[in-house]
């Protein structure tokens, strides 16, 4: 799915015009909602807010200087436009959505006499399967450790931050003992693939988080959902290692009770995650993917092992069993080329 961009100047110089201060406070209220009422993730959020600040964009384009007159046909003619410049069937699906969040949140305020949104369609979006490791590639990947690092070059994003201090030093390689950058990569991706918890989930965790006697950890997911997820026994021992040999060496005043640290002892932020595991998986002529396709792999292995549906999807996470099958549907594709690659007949 396409990430939302930030609200553009296009939009806000939009909005600002005469009679569009309105819309755009409208539009902080609104941000205030997904943030306080509906708890969602900041990634959400910002995807939100892009999408209904190019609505309120078009609409004032369209003429439209009441938020009342806000109608179907408005919403069609903006998902239309959007169609017409090439948005993903995802992307349209996602707009279609905040829309219908939107407008219901407006009826509710008295802002529209009707909720629009309930006629809209959704567009249908084709399923792809997610790009996962093979086992053998996922213990190679695990199993391979360089030597040393050479440091993090990540700036910070505020969004990131759960009770502490976020790494926030662009170009801040020198500051962290390359060692302990090697532990806390390890047990980093360890972690990812051991327990298939998502990035954000990662970077949030605390020290207490972790329950290294029943090896599992707490982690806090989207819509500030809490559950508890086993992890591997690799991932514990890696995490253990991490806390015993490499933590204590990046702690600084602004670390608080984050488990895992950049160079300069906040909080490490996802990016440095990601760079850290294409620079491996390059390293070792693996297929490149980010943090989210040790996910991905994960939870393909789990099923391939016989683990049941509804246990995977208590694992990762997910609200709804219809998010989990599509690993169904990835086992199901590699059982086929498996037949195809070996059967003399296929």
């Amino acid at each position: 799915m396409e990430v939302a961009e930030e609200i553009g100047v296009e939009d806000r110089q939009t909005l600002d015009t005469e009679g569009g201060e309105a819309f755009g406070a409208l539009l902080a209220e609104f941000e205030r909602h997904l943030r306080a009422e509906r708890g969602l993730s900041g990634h959400t959020v910002r995807a939100y807010l892009g999408d209904i600040a190019d609505l309120l964009a078009h609409a004032r384009r369209m003429g439209l200087g009441d938020l009342a007159g806000l109608d179907v046909r408005m919403l069609r003619a903006w998902l239309a436009a959007q169609h017409a410049l090439g948005r993903s069937r995802a992307t349209l699906a996602r707009r279609t959505a905040s829309a219908r969040v939107f407008t219901a949140y407006a009826h509710r305020r008295g802002l529209l006499p009707t909720d629009p949104g309930p006629l809209l369609g959704t567009p249908k979006q084709g399923r792809s399967l997610p790009r996962v490791l093979r086992q053998d590639e996922a213990t190679a990947l695990l199993d391979r450790r360089p030597a040393r690092r050479t440091g993090d070059d990540e700036g910070n994003d505020p969004g990131a931050d759960r009770d502490g201090a976020i790494d926030d030093a662009p170009g801040a390689g020198a500051d962290g003992p390359a060692d302990a950058l090697v532990l806390r990569d390890q047990a980093v991706f360890e972690l990812l693939y051991g327990s298939g918890i998502r990035i954000g989930e990662l970077c949030g965790l605390d020290v207490d988080d972790v329950d290294s006697a029943r090896r599992t950890i707490r982690v806090i997911g989207k819509g500030d959902k809490e559950r508890t997820v086993p992890m591997s026994a690799p991932a514990a021992r890696a995490v253990e290692a991490w806390l015993a040999q490499g933590r204590p060496g990046l702690v600084r005043g602004n670390s608080g009770p984050a488990l895992f640290l950049g160079t300069r002892g906040g909080r490490v932020h996802p990016t440095v995650v990601r760079r850290a595991l294409h620079d491996r998986l390059a390293e070792l002529g693996l297929p490149d993917m980010g943090p989210h396709g040790l996910r991905h792999s994960a939870a393909t292995h789990l099923l391939e092992g016989g683990a049941d549906l509804r246990s995977v999807q208590e694992i990762l996470g997910h609200s709804s069993l219809a998010t989990t099958q599509v690993y169904t549907h990835v086992s199901a594709e590699r059982l086929r080329a498996a037949y195809r690659q070996a059967h003399p007949r296929a």
